[in-house]
């Protein structure tokens, strides 16, 4: 079968080539929130950072990572049973627990490897520097498709705890019913694609090959520096502009006298 990226040229809804490329569409649909100062543009990595930077680029939006580490079913790792996330915060989708005949104390041990993986790579991607303030800002998570949404849902439940103003969720794919039930715990919900069958986030995605954490820690250098640079020059721009940094002009006419 034909894989759905590889019509991309002939209709929106046959995918992407690649993550960057699946940022560069999402921005456009988030693209009533450029240039605003209280808008922060978070990922899920680690694919989600390569898909948030050119989301972040196109905002003028700094960009930070929300860590989530999913959980996976024994025997199943690519199947999440639940998420953790920064703060603690675990989302468990109950019903496949009990399929998977995982019980408290699996659970238990499952949720410290995810703390461990979590608090490794936290340090790894920002090092020293504290996460970005998000209370009072519109935050956008952005990931790279959503799947079963649990590690989406653990993001948005942590960063809730945070006091963002708005909580705006971004991805380039997910199946409906997933969106519908995280567009009841976000504000808002932007997915570009929603087809009524997904079996794999990967298959909407001409290359979907695993971002190393050199890439994400790459990305997230690239985009403080590119941020700090066009918040000078928009600095320098405005006292360049204002009143006292004019001379005075005779327009002429009668308004000029």
């Amino acid at each position: 079968m034909t894989p759905p990226w590889k019509d991309r040229d002939r209709s929106e809804s046959a995918g992407y080539a690649d993550r960057r490329h699946a940022g560069t569409v999402l921005a456009e649909r988030l693209a009533d929130l450029k240039g605003r100062r209280d808008v922060l543009v978070l990922a899920l990595p680690r694919g989600g950072v390569e898909v948030a930077y050119e989301v972040a680029r196109a905002l003028q939006a700094p960009l930070d990572v929300l860590v989530v580490r999913k959980i996976g079913a024994p025997g199943r790792e690519e199947l999440a049973l639940g998420a953790l996330a920064t703060g603690d915060v675990l989302v468990l989708d109950e019903r496949l627990a009990r399929q998977f005949g995982v019980g408290p104390q699996e659970l238990t041990a499952l949720k410290e490897r995810a703390r461990v993986e979590l608090e490794r790579r936290e340090r790894l991607y920002r090092g020293d520097r504290p996460p970005l303030d998000v209370a009072e800002k519109v935050v956008v998570l952005v990931d790279d498709g959503l799947a079963t949404g649990s590690t989406m849902r653990a993001a948005v439940a942590a960063l809730r705890t945070r006091k963002p103003l708005r909580v705006v969720v971004a991805a380039p794919v997910g199946p409906p019913p997933v969106c519908e039930i995280i567009r009841e715990e976000a504000d808002e919900v932007v997915c570009v694609l929603e087809p009524p069958a997904m079996y794999a986030v990967g298959s909407w995605y001409g290359d979907f090959s695993q971002t190393s954490d050199d890439e994400v820690r790459r990305l997230l250098d690239a985009a403080r520096t590119e941020h700090e640079e066009a918040a000078a020059g928009a600095d320098e721009a405005g006292q360049e502009g204002s009143p006292g940094a004019r001379p005075s002009a005779d327009t002429g006419g009668k308004d000029g006298r």
